[in-house]
């Protein structure tokens, strides 16, 4: 059946949209089954992702018409298709009114996924009017709230070094504690690996005491603060509440350095909304384990990854991990600084759409994946600037002599990037630095060519 002079209306403009302030608008690249016209296919998509079926029925009324999604724009030759939806579609909450992110999900990726016309449709960009902005939670705490935590200026207090306990799995509760004390004689931030929680070989309710006391050893030591993103992601939004309540209680006076960390693409927005509602007071960190399934470029249906950071920032994540942008070991590209840009910044133009965010907080993009040393000056000059958190494994475990070398050579690849030196010469004066080239050897070779003989043995 034939939809399109209902579910599609081309002479609107997307300006007029814009400023009407009243849709939700939408880009997907999608491709029709071989045999279905275009806009057949794309108005059938925007009645199925909103008041349509697949018969005409005798309940539909004009009020019913007056919430249609409207296909407003295609261009076959490049698989563009944008629609508008009004944004008293999307459902609300009965306790306070405000919008859901499952319910946006549900319209613009729901059903049409599976139409048998439609061989693929993937989101791109979205955007959100004022209203919509207004009415979801964003951010209760961000990048600022480490700063202070830190003892840093409030306002480009700059990169945090942080690392993930390695092996991410198969540490019974002390070498578990070792490793973090270790870490932190050097660095500021650890996070659990998303599989870490409960093991019955590394209960929670032994390890987590035990890395409180290491946390409160090396602050002892260093003089510095520390921060411990905990995993909370459960099933079961009571099992996370058990959680992050018995880990406040274990971290007791110093709670404040604590982070809640939350698969959220696994578990989904509710499971981050939980933990963004009822742990309000905590830094809110999104793992992104698992959208590959659905954002890779391979991919051709779901949504990119620049869509999930986007989302990320209107459920409330305080940081989100958005790949190394080509310079770790996971999958992406240096122009993936969008996705950075989007989540931090209060106003940016993406690949279809300008948004402002109207001060709502921004999300922290967090760096992670096969990063160490020698490969952040490059990330940090891409990117433009380095307030970022990043969380390096094997950069920092990996060092030749010790995680807290490891640390602090994170922390000297940022004073190097800041300071506009170079890299061969700063190592010449920084001894963890230095020794980074030597526990990286194949970075360094692709990176800094003839750097053995450039550094000499000084530091060995």
């Amino acid at each position: 059946m034939d939809q399109s002079n209902r579910y599609a209306d081309l002479s609107l403009r997307e300006e007029d949209l814009i400023r009407g302030d009243k849709h939700i608008l939408v880009a997907y690249k999608m491709k029709p089954k071989a045999g279905h016209g275009y806009l057949e296919a794309a108005a059938h998509f925007a009645a199925e992702s909103s008041t349509g079926t697949n018969v005409e029925v005798s309940t539909t009324d004009d009020f019913t018409r007056g919430v249609d999604a409207l296909v407003y724009l295609i261009d076959e030759a490049t698989e563009e298709m944008r629609i508008a939806f009004p944004l008293d579609l999307f459902d609300r909450n009965i306790t306070d009114g405000r919008m859901m992110l499952v319910s946006f999900l549900t319209l613009v990726i729901g059903n049409n996924q599976g139409m048998g016309d439609i061989e693929h449709a993937k989101i791109y960009d979205f955007y959100m009017p004022r209203r919509a902005i207004e009415l979801f939670d964003g951010p209760a705490k961000d990048i600022s709230d480490l700063w202070r935590v830190l003892g840093r200026p409030m306002v480009d207090g700059g990169y945090i070094a942080g690392t993930i306990i390695k092996p991410k799995l198969g540490l019974r509760p002390e070498p578990f504690a070792k490793a973090a004390y270790q870490f932190w004689l050097g660095g500021d931030f650890i996070k659990n690996d998303e599989p870490q929680g409960n093991q019955v070989f590394c209960p929670a309710k032994k390890v987590y005491p035990l890395v409180y006391d290491a946390m409160k050893r090396a602050m002892d030591e260093t003089g510095d603060a520390k921060i411990f993103s905990a995993n909370i992601t459960a099933d079961d939004h009571y099992e996370m509440l058990a959680r992050g309540e018995f880990i406040l209680e274990t971290f007791g006076p110093d709670a404040d350095k604590v982070a809640f960390l939350v698969d959220g693409y696994v578990g989904g927005p509710g499971m981050v909304t939980t933990a963004r509602r009822n742990f309000s007071n905590q830094y809110l960190h999104y793992h992104r384990a698992g959208h590959g399934a659905v954002t890779s470029p391979s991919a051709k249906r779901g949504y990119t990854a620049y869509v999930l950071a986007k989302m990320s920032r209107l459920q409330g994540a305080s940081g989100i991990h958005v790949g190394t942008m080509g310079y770790g070991k996971m999958e992406g590209e240096k122009d993936d600084r969008a996705i950075a840009y989007i989540i931090e910044r209060d106003s940016y133009t993406g690949p279809a759409y300008h948004q402002e965010w109207y001060g709502m907080k921004p999300t922290t993009p967090i760096i992670s994946g096969g990063m160490n040393a020698l490969r952040l000056p490059g990330f940090f000059e891409n990117l433009g600037h380095g307030n970022v958190i990043n969380t390096a494994g094997g950069g920092a475990y990996g060092h030749i002599d010790s995680p807290a070398a490891g640390a602090k050579s994170l922390r000297q690849a940022y004073e190097c990037w800041k300071s506009g030196a170079d890299p061969i010469q700063y190592a010449k004066e920084h001894k963890e630095f230095a020794r980074a080239f030597e526990s990286f050897p194949k970075d360094a070779d692709t990176l800094f060519p003839g750097w053995r003989d450039k550094i000499g043995a000084a530091h060995r």
